[in-house]
Formats: C-alpha cells, sequence, structure tokens
C-alpha cells in the first residue's frame, strides 16, 4: 500500500474542489475589499512548507498587482519580543496547517496590534490562530497525518492564487483556478519516478527554480532532506550564478523546475551552463544535453509550479524506500512542530 505521504497527495485534487467551493465567498469578499482599500504593502508569516506557499504567493502577489510582499520571521516578536511593529495599511497572511506554533501566535498578535488587517491561511479552523484572524480562509485540506506535509502545502498554494485572481480580478487567474483540481490529477500520473531514481546515491543536489517555481523549489528541497535524508538546496536560477555555481562538478545531480513565463529563457540558460559543466540535470524545461522532466503541456504559468510538486511527491517516496527509509517517519520530526 501506498504511503500516507502519497495517499494525502492523492487526495489535493478533492480538497482542492472543496476549498474552491466552500471560500468563493470569501474570496469574493476579499478580492472587493482589497480592491477598495488597496494595502500598501503585504506580508506573509509562515514557517516550514507553508513558508515555501507563502514564496509563490509571492510572485503572483508582486508581478500580477505590484505591491511589495516582505516575509517576516515569527521571532522578531516571539524571541526578540519586539513590542511596536509599524504595520498599518498593510495585509498580513499567516498560513499554517496547524495554526499552534507559539511563535507565529506571538507574530500574529503584534501584527495586529500594528494596525495590519490580518489574514489567515489555516487548515485547523479549532486553532488558536483562526481566532486572531480578521479574515480566515480554510485550507480545506482534510486531517493531514503525514509528517512531510503534501495536500496542505498545494491548498496554500490554491489559496494564494484564488487570492490573486480575486483581489486583480484577472480572467486568466480565475481560469486557472477553476482548472487546479483537474491539472492535480493529471500531475499525479506523470511519472518523476525514472529521475528521481538516479538520485538513489546521492549525498547532495540542488533544486533550482525562478520566480513563480522558486518556492517549489524549496519545497522539493525540503522533501528531500525530510523523507531521503539528502543534502538537497533549493536556489533561485539567477543566485546559482552568484557562487553556488562553483561546486556544480560533473555528476552533480541537479533538478530544474520552470514555467514558460518572462523567467523562462533565463533558467534555460542556467540550466545550459550546468550541462556544460558536466552536471547531471533533469529539467521541467527542455534543455539540450539535459534530461526532461515530465510537464503538462498548455498549462498555466501560474499552475505549473504547483503540478511540478504534485508530481514529485508521487515518486520521492519511493525515493526514500530505495534509500532504505519509511517516507512516513522522518527522524527526528513529528506532524506539529512548535517552535518559539
Amino acid at each position: 500500500s501506498l504511503p500516507a505521504l502519497a495517499r494525502e497527495a492523492a487526495e489535493a485534487p478533492a480538497a482542492a474542489r472543496r476549498q474552491l467551493e466552500r471560500c468563493r465567498d470569501t474570496f469574493a469578499y476579499l478580492g472587493a475589499r482589497l480592491r477598495r482599500t488597496p494595502p500598501r504593502f503585504v506580508v506573509t508569516c509562515a514557517r516550514g512548507s507553508s513558508d515555501h506557499a507563502a514564496v509563490y504567493g509571492k510572485y503572483l502577489i508582486e508581478t500580477t498587482l505590484g505591491r511589495a510582499v516582505a516575509s517576516m520571521g515569527p521571532s522578531v516578536a516571539s524571541v526578540y519580543n519586539t513590542r511596536s511593529l509599524e504595520l498599518r495599511d498593510a495585509l498580513f497572511i499567516a498560513v499554517s496547517q496547524s495554526g499552534q506554533s507559539p511563535d507565529l501566535l506571538r507574530m500574529t498578535e503584534a501584527a495586529r496590534a500594528g494596525g495590519a488587517v490580518v489574514l489567515g491561511f489555516i487548515n485547523d479552523e479549532s486553532s488558536p490562530l483562526a481566532s486572531l484572524c480578521d479574515v480566515r480562509v480554510p485550507l480545506s485540506a482534510g486531517p493531514e497525518r503525514s509528517v512531510a506535509a503534501t495536500k496542505s502545502y498545494l491548498l496554500s498554494g490554491l489559496a494564494f492564487l484564488q487570492l490573486v485572481a480575486h483581489w486583480s480580478d484577472s480572467t486568466e487567474l480565475h481560469d486557472a483556478a477553476r482548472r487546479f483540481p483537474e491539472a492535480l490529477e493529471a500531475a499525479g500520473k506523470l511519472d518523476w519516478w525514472p529521475a528521481l531514481a538516479t538520485l538513489k546515491e546521492a549525498t547532495s543536489l540542488y533544486v533550482v527554480g525562478r520566480g513563480s517555481g522558486l518556492g517549489a523549489a524549496l519545497e522539493m528541497a525540503l522533501k528531500l532532506k525530510e523523507t531521503c535524508r539528502m543534502h538537497a538546496e533549493a536556489f533561485s536560477t539567477a543566485e546559482v550564478l552568484h557562487g553556488p555555481l562553483g561546486l556544480v562538478r560533473p555528476g552533480f545531480p541537479v533538478l530544474a523546475l520552470g514555467q514558460e513565463d518572462n523567467a523562462a529563457q533565463g533558467t534555460r540558460d542556467v540550466v545550459q551552463r550546468m550541462v556544460e559543466l558536466g552536471a547531471s540535470v533533469h529539467t521541467a524545461l527542455p534543455v539540450p544535453g539535459a534530461q526532461s522532466l515530465p510537464t503538462l503541456p498548455d498549462l498555466p504559468a501560474a499552475l505549473a509550479p504547483l503540478c511540478q510538486v504534485q508530481s514529485f511527491y508521487f515518486a520521492v517516496h519511493q525515493l526514500a524506500t530505495a534509500r532504505g527509509l519509511d517516507p512516513d517517519a522522518p527522524a527526528h520530526l513529528r506532524k506539529v512542530t512548535e517552535t518559539v
């Protein structure tokens, strides 16, 4: 039988349909409110996979709406006891599966006190975080028992997509959100295992992406650490050129993500450079000399990073098993991580 990680990834399409149905009115209200009184800037606050979804959301908000998005570290409030945060006229978005981590709660309280409008993307609707938010959006992922998050990451990404679609009233993004459940189902049928099988003996690798694909690269690298005990580092394809390229040598493994948008050609150029240096590259954007990862044709650019993560989720448990590990029992970890 499949491990919980893969079973829960398989539940994501149905959960996405649930979110689209349940949260339609909330997002319509949010969109109208944000168009009427736009925030000066947006702040996100999250940890782990939720923070990677926030990176995806950051690029959507900045490129679609032109509003600056900053990620604030929860320790600003919980460890450094910063009591006065100037967040007047800002939109503060807290993203969490459990809604229980003390540092996230403290930071959300500080954001409210600092004058921000607080929006929560939360899976556990009865959590302490939910009660601190001005507007709550239930991720609607259902119970998630696998320590390594899957569907809550994808549903957080959908929440950001819906937020930006309603805020901008973009026909293109509304259409992408509607297509998401079906696209997830199709992505789950693509076979990434031949690519990941080449990593069975690997000790270190890069996962690279750019723009809305950077959050996906961060998420894949985290899952490789969690489930496969591999040293996987995620980088923007632009940042790779600012130093990390120095580690690339013949045989060095690279997973390269990408979507057909303004970042595509630059990503191809960097992947080509890695191929020339002898790296063993599997890439979502076709590049001569690199192995192609299976992707869905004619997919909206906003969906490509989330769908590539879904394809990866269906293969990474096989890599963990091939390395003699239980993907549902990552070393030293538990489901709800309560940092201070």
